[in-house]
């Protein structure tokens, strides 16, 4: 299950530019709460707190409570844009959710039990499709990650989306397809020693 992480925020009286980079000037983030039907609020955020945060793993699939103005908002981060040039956070836009809501999140995988996958053994190299699943889920249900299991994966081996075990009420936004999330390919070496004995076998 995903993190509840606090953060304080302090209120901006207006929106534009002028009044964003004065923001940033004195050290902090502009940033706004948006959605379920309320009215956004426009905040901004400590910048070493929020720089911390962001660069935890997992920052789009963590919820945050935003404690501002005596009220407390529980919020998915969606967005954050870049300067291009110093690429420092310029703003960020946090997604207002309750428990229930159901969102669509990217949530990042990872490969356990390497060591137990023959085609690894034998010199294979993992050619990972998709380091990102996105699925459906409740907020209150976001994967921390989702694990995919390598033990048993020979040469040529496709590891497809139906063979991967997901949460509870966790589901592919991807339902038309049987995506490849990950493969398992024979290294040059190996392709050309298959390749010599089915030449062999074909002279034979």
């Amino acid at each position: 299950m995903t993190q509840t992480i606090a953060l304080t925020a302090e209120l901006r009286d207006r929106a534009g530019k002028g009044t964003a980079r004065q923001t940033r000037r004195d050290g902090r983030v502009p940033a706004v709460i948006y959605g379920n039907k309320e009215k956004p609020v426009m905040i901004s955020l400590e910048y070493n707190s929020f720089i911390r945060e962001l660069h935890r793993p997992g920052f789009f699939t963590h919820l945050f409570n935003i404690a501002v103005d005596g009220a407390t908002h529980h919020v998915l981060p969606r967005d954050v844009q870049f300067d291009p040039v110093t690429d420092r956070p310029i703003h960020v836009d946090f997604l207002r959710v309750s428990d229930t809501t159901e969102i669509v999140v990217k949530v990042p995988v990872e490969f356990v039990n390497a060591e137990a996958s023959p085609g690894l053994k034998r010199g294979a190299v993992l050619n990972v499709v998709r380091h990102e699943i996105e699925v459906y889920c409740r907020a209150d249900s976001i994967p921390e990650k989702i694990s995919i299991d390598l033990a048993g994966t020979d040469v040529n081996h496709s590891i497809h989306i139906s063979a991967v075990t997901l949460p509870a009420g966790v589901r592919p936004t991807i339902t038309d397809r049987d995506f490849t999330v990950a493969t398992i390919a024979a290294p040059s070496g190996l392709r050309s020693e298959e390749a010599a004995a089915a030449a062999t076998e074909a002279s034979a």
